[in-house]
């Protein structure tokens, strides 16, 4: 029986996982073994942060939320403004409120005086 040379397909692999962990540092970025164990690292890594990220977005938009409604003369806070929306049926998420406080105080002030006053 012949003999059959399986470097090509490996090398293939290897060279593959390699590219990947280029940036890496030290045996991390040469040896094969550590390369894949640092990959499913990284990818696991990853994903766990995007998850975070998008929570701690979802902070910063409440709590931007809250300081500006709070400054208003009418003491008011995020949780009525968001109850009293879902109340009314309005569609504002709150990275849209979030926006209208930075950039748009008068218009978010409005809004939630015009939810006190319906009551």
């Amino acid at each position: 029986m012949t003999r059959i040379k399986r470097g090509y397909i490996a090398r293939k692999r290897r060279i593959k996982i390699r590219l990947f962990a280029s940036s890496f540092r030290g045996a991390h970025s040469r040896l094969t073994r550590n390369i894949i164990q640092q990959k499913i690292r990284a990818l696991v890594s990853s994903h766990r942060d995007r998850d975070k990220q998008k929570r701690n977005v979802r902070r910063l938009w409440v709590i931007r939320i809250n300081a500006i409604i709070r400054e208003n003369t009418i003491s008011f806070s995020y949780n009525r403004l968001i109850n009293n929306l879902y109340k009314r049926k309005l569609l504002l998420n709150r990275k849209i409120l979030a926006q209208l406080a930075i950039l748009n105080r008068n218009c978010l002030y409005m809004i939630s005086n015009d939810i006190i006053n319906i009551k």
